[in-house]
């Protein structure tokens, strides 16, 4: 599907990618296209595969949180 590191730093610039990816087909496409929900998908494994790699274990009310600010982010440009 796509190449994951071992390198943390490249992990996390693949995980601004994913973002910038999901983002912009939400302000696009929709928040529910087949499109967006595909780069969220794609994005929650590649958050969780660097949380293992730094070790920590990954707790389901800390990826809402998680989750929940990221799209926080985002709602201000799609109403605008």
């Amino acid at each position: 599907m796509y190449k994951y590191s071992n390198s943390q730093s490249e992990m996390i610039e693949e995980i601004k990618v994913k973002r910038e990816l999901m983002i912009n087909s939400a302000n696009k496409l929709g928040f529910t296209s087949e499109e967006t929900i595909k780069y969220s998908q794609e994005l929650d494994e590649l958050i969780n595969m660097y949380q293992k790699s730094i070790g920590q274990a990954s707790r389901p009310n800390e990826e809402v949180k998680f989750h929940f600010k990221q799209m926080i982010m985002i709602w201000p440009k799609v109403l605008v």
